[in-house]
């Protein structure tokens, strides 16, 4: 555990005195995935749908605002849809138009959970993104998570209708193409599942881990991925929706883990040492509760430079100036200090 608390101390220090030059590198990273995952997926228009392309934008992003980056994966996600109908972009423009007005009302500065949520939906993650936002931020983050699932369950809608709402374009076609692009949505119970399942996650773990109790976040944590798996795993239950129970297994245990090294990363502290201290002043009592972070003072090692041996030459011919300078000092021969 020592070597851990050490190592969290050098990253926390490494971070702080490198910080002007970590961000970049970590919007660079996060925007490279985000813009590889979105052509991957639903790379239709081929001419964006390459290397260079993605490292440009990655690059943009590294010196942007995190907002920039997600008005990138819309502008990028837009033209997609635009190459595979004019209906899907039609759509699509208009559901971003709704979220980007939800969004910038609550929740303009969280536009990395935004980004993220999608994400982790791709490598069957999604669980810890409630957890994330109960443990780290304040409630009206939940918005932001709501965007990147509603999204992410679009335009996975779209990519598996594809061959459908990518057909020949006629008149008489034109309005069925609206209808199973929105359907998308509308008709999407999966979706409405997961976002009830995550607001309440949301919402329980940020209750549990404000309170002033004994390993409040670690509780939390148990009883949201606990809560979370069980009304997925009731909800696919009674929608008849087969082949989830794996990944959902699997992706919660994963959440879990990543939970508690955030916990471990942002809320490490020894309950054993909690101190109780209450004070007044002329209006009110406080009752404070002190709960000391767990930390290792990096131990400073000191070398010390020790002289090789010395030969016989050596010492005499020290001890021959060493007697010299007392001669003269005391004004007498210096054959009689021999």
């Amino acid at each position: 555990m020592e070597t851990l608390l050490e190592l969290k101390d050098r990253l926390k220090n490494f971070y702080s005195k490198y910080e002007i030059y970590m961000m970049p590198v970590l919007k660079f990273v996060l925007a490279f995935v985000l813009f590889f995952v979105i052509n991957k997926n639903i790379g239709f228009m081929e001419r964006l749908d390459s290397l260079p392309v993605i490292l440009i934008l990655a690059l943009l992003c590294s010196i942007l605002s995190p907002n920039m980056m997600v008005l990138f994966a819309v502008v990028l996600t837009l033209l997609h849809l635009y190459a595979l109908s004019k209906e899907v972009f039609l759509t699509g423009a208009v559901l971003f138009l709704i979220l980007a007005l939800l969004y910038f009302r609550f929740a303009p500065k969280e536009g990395y959970l935004a980004v993220m949520t999608p994400i982790c939906f791709v490598f069957r993650i999604p669980y810890v993104m409630p957890l994330t936002e109960g443990l780290l931020f304040q409630p009206y983050a939940m918005f932001s998570v709501v965007c990147g699932t509603v999204v992410y369950y679009f335009l996975d809608g779209v990519k598996m209708n594809k061959a459908v709402l990518g057909g020949v374009t006629e008149d008489d076609t034109m309005t069925s193409k609206f209808a199973a692009s929105i359907n998308q949505l509308i008709g999407n119970k999966e979706m409405y599942l997961v976002l009830a399942a995550f607001l309440l996650t949301m919402l329980v773990v940020y209750l549990i881990r404000r309170m002033s109790i004994d390993h409040a976040w670690t509780i939390a944590i148990v009883v949201g991925i606990l809560m979370e798996f069980s009304i997925l795993f009731a909800g696919y239950m009674f929608l008849a929706i087969s082949g989830k129970t794996i990944a959902l297994t699997v992706g919660s245990a994963v959440s879990a883990l990543i939970a508690f090294a955030l916990k471990f990363l942002f809320f490490h502290v020894d309950y054993m040492r909690t101190e109780r201290v209450q004070f007044e002043d002329d209006e009110y009592y406080y009752y404070v509760k002190a709960v000391p972070k767990i930390s290792v003072t990096q131990s400073k090692k000191q070398v010390k430079k020790f002289a090789g041996k010395t030969s016989a030459q050596d010492h005499a011919r020290r001890e021959r100036i060493t007697r010299e300078q007392l001669a003269k000092d005391m004004d007498i021969d210096r054959e009689l200090l021999k």
